[in-house]
C-alpha cells in the first residue's frame, strides 16, 4: 500500500496557508476570515494545534546530526500515535469546510509554500504509522530520507542565491512584507518619479499574491491587456509618424504570458515603465 499526500488533511501545510492568507488579506486592507479559523483550530490545546507542534518541530530544526535527526523522525511518529485520529479527522473536515466557506478553495492551495516538501513527506508518514494496513517499505523510507534530509541541511551560500525580488518576498514573514513594501514604494517613488495608482496597483498585488504563480500570471495579462488597449487608442491621437512606428513597435512587444511562464520581477518592471509610458502619451 502507498499513502497519496492530501493537501486537505495535511496540518503543517494548512496552517502556512492560514498564515500566508492572513498577510495576503492584511496588505489588502481586507478583514481575514484566516485569522478568525486559524485562532478557532490552532489556539489552545485542541488536537490539531497538538499535531501542528510535530511539524513546527520539523521545520523549525535544520543543521542537525544525522544520528539526532533519526532520532527526532522517530520520537515525532512515536508521539503522532498517541493523538485522537478520529478527533482529529473530524477537526480537519471542520477546518477545510470554514476555508471552502470564505475562500476560492484552488487559489487557497494554489499558494506556494517553500518548505512542501518536507510538510508532505511528514503527512505521508504520519498516516504510514497510523495506519493498520501494510505500506510499502520503500515509501517509508522514501518519506523518511527527505526529512532527514531537511534536518541536516546545511545553509545556502549566499553567493548562490538568486537575487529575485518575487521569490524573495515568499519568503517574508506579515511584517517584513509590509515593510518590505514601503520601502519599494519609496524606490519605485524615486526611479519613476511619483508613482501612479496603476503602478502602485500593480506593486501592492504583486506583493500580495506573490505566493501563487497562477494569480500573478493573471494579474500580469489583465494589465497587459489594459495597457495594450490604452497604447492603442492613445497612439491615434499621435501626430509624429517616427513616434507612432515607434508606438506600433512597442504593441508588438506587449503580448500575453504563456500558462507555463514562470513570473519574475522582470514582469513587474516592465508593467511599472509600460505605465510610466502610458502616462507621457497622456501628456501629449
Amino acid at each position: 500500500m502507498k499513502i497519496k499526500h492530501s493537501k486537505f488533511k495535511n496540518t503543517g501545510l494548512i496552517y502556512e496557508l492560514l498564515v500566508k492568507q492572513i498577510a495576503a488579506d492584511t496588505l489588502s486592507k481586507n478583514e481575514s476570515p484566516a485569522l478568525g479559523i486559524l485562532k478557532k483550530y490552532f489556539a489552545g490545546k485542541s488536537t490539531l494545534a497538538k499535531e501542528l507542534k510535530l511539524y513546527e518541530y520539523i521545520l523549525k530544526n535544520t543543521n542537525l546530526a544525522e544520528t539526532k535527526a533519526e532520532t527526532v523522525v522517530s520520537t515525532i511518529t512515536e508521539l503522532s500515535r498517541k493523538l485522537n485520529q478520529k478527533l482529529l479527522k473530524e477537526q480537519k473536515y471542520k477546518l477545510i469546510k470554514e476555508v471552502k466557506d470564505n475562500y476560492d478553495i484552488d487559489e487557497f492551495f494554489g499558494i506556494q509554500v517553500r518548505d512542501y516538501k518536507p510538510l508532505a513527506a511528514m503527512y505521508c508518514l504520519l498516516e504510514a504509522q497510523n495506519n493498520d494496513t501494510l505500506v510499502n517499505p520503500s515509501f517509508l523510507i522514501s518519506n523518511k530520507l527527505t526529512i532527514i534530509e531537511h534536518l541536516t541541511s546545511t545553509k545556502t551560500d549566499e553567493e548562490k542565491v538568486k537575487n529575485s525580488l518575487i521569490e524573495e518576498y515568499a519568503k517574508y514573514d506579515k511584517d517584513l512584507r509590509l515593510l518590505s513594501y514601503k520601502i519599494l514604494l519609496e524606490k519605485f517613488n524615486t526611479n519613476y518619479k511619483d508613482l501612479l495608482p496603476e503602478q502602485k496597483n500593480i506593486l501592492k498585488e504583486f506583493i500580495t499574491s506573490v505566493d501563487s504563480n497562477t494569480r500573478l500570471r493573471n494579474l500580469v495579462n489583465e494589465e497587459i491587456n489594459k495597457i495594450h488597449q490604452e497604447i492603442t487608442k492613445l497612439s491615434k491621437k499621435v501626430k509624429d509618424d517616427v513616434v507612432r512606428i515607434k508606438l506600433e513597435e512597442v504593441l508588438k512587444n506587449i503580448k500575453p504570458l504563456k500558462k507555463t511562464e514562470k513570473i519574475t520581477d522582470n514582469h513587474l518592471v516592465n508593467l511599472m515603465q509600460y505605465y510610466d509610458l502610458v502616462n507621457e502619451m497622456r501628456g501629449l
